[in-house]
């Protein structure tokens, strides 16, 4: 990108520098005209330190530390280079190190920052009033750490890098200071170039959706173990737990043809086999549902018990199922016993029906 000066008869180009050439540094200068007005490239954040290294290693220090209104911890790095040197890895580190850290703690950081360029304001009071906290809410603060790199320009190495660690759910933005000469003055430029602005709502929606798939999948978790581990005990003992697959749902089917379906099914405490009837018609659910009906006596005299039939008349299916008190996918402890009764189950059930639908389908 480039700019220009607009005049009545011409556009000119207004010359590039960089802050070397312009006998900027990156301490003395950029770092301390920040830390006055760090609006200047982030707005709602208040700073708390600067030079910050509160490690054993003391030459390892964070340019500038700030507090955003949500109470998370900022850490903002600066390079006056053209490339950003290796600056997200040591800002990664900086956030691992300060992800620890109290409300107390911040506030002694920050009086000492208030000491040190000279102001005598009251830290706590300072913060919780920038928080617009009425009291300290210790649980509250530094729940996340985020990071702002800062550079007259970044290597397609470390775009790559922060493009990446965002999408693993970390939060790190890229903002390009870019010097002008003009008229004798030095001009500066700020771009945000990570996220781009205009995706940055966008790209938040996307990663929050992503997040709350991963807690579903590891919500899920046990579900997948559970049928894994049904699949695995009753292996070769009925043709139903060969043909099936296990998943996440809380139910796992075999289509038998004809709209008919043999489903395992478990919920936290319970679990059930499950003769389910789908055809088209609802009408036709209700005739074989009413047919095999008639032969119900004989049908739980050969299951070996009651078995709980359910027309779910208005509905689309009619469903017939036996349920077992032994235990749903929590109870995991019970899982083998789960197994055996739910196996055992599901083949006198497939003993009892099929003579009859396969003459009805």
């Amino acid at each position: 990108m480039s700019l220009y000066e607009i005049t009545s008869e011409t556009i000119n180009k207004i010359s590039q520098t960089t802050f070397t050439e312009a006998g900027f540094y990156e301490r003395g200068d950029l770092q301390r005209l920040l830390r006055k007005q760090i609006d200047v490239v982030l707005s709602n954040v208040l700073v708390i330190a600067e030079e910050f290294g509160d490690w054993e290693d003391s030459r390892r220090r964070i340019d500038l530390l700030a507090v955003d209104k949500s109470a998370n911890l900022i850490v903002i790095e600066l390079k006056r280079t053209d490339d950003g040197g290796h600056m997200e890895l040591q800002a990664l580190r900086y956030a691992a190190m300060v992800s620890t850290m109290t409300f107390e703690r911040a506030i002694e950081i920050y009086s000492d920052y208030l000491a040190k360029i000279g102001e005598s304001w009251n830290a706590e009071a300072s913060l919780l009033e920038f928080l617009e906290w009425d009291d300290r809410n210790s649980a509250s603060f530094a729940k996340d750490v985020k990071i702002v790199l800062v550079s007259s320009n970044f290597s397609k190495e470390l775009t790559t890098a922060v493009m990446w660690l965002n999408d693993r759910d970390l939060d790190i933005k890229c903002l390009r200071l870019i010097p002008y000469l003009y008229d004798g003055k030095v001009l500066v430029d700020v771009q945000q170039t990570i996220p781009l602005p205009e995706a940055a709502e966008y790209q938040i929606q996307i990663r929050e959706k992503e997040q709350q798939e991963r807690k579903d999948r590891i919500s899920r978790e046990p579900l997948l173990r559970f049928w894994q581990s049904l699949l695995a005990q009753g292996a070769g003992r009925n043709p139903l737990s060969d043909k099936l697959s296990p998943g996440y749902r809380k139910r796992i089917q075999m289509r038998f043809g004809g709209g008919l379906y043999w489903i395992y099914r478990t919920g936290l405490h319970e679990s059930r086999v499950e003769l389910y009837l789908e055809r088209p018609l609802q009408s036709e659910n209700e005739r074989i549902f009413d047919t095999l009906y008639a032969h119900r006596m004989e049908v739980e005299r050969v299951f070996g018990g009651p078995l709980d039939w359910n027309r779910m008349d208005g509905s689309r299916a009619c469903k017939i199922t036996y349920t077992i008190q032994s235990g749903g996918y929590a109870d995991e402890v019970n899982w083998p016993e789960i197994h055996e009764h739910l196996i055992d189950a599901m083949t006198r059930l497939h003993g009892a029906f099929s003579p009859l639908v396969s003459e009805l389908l």
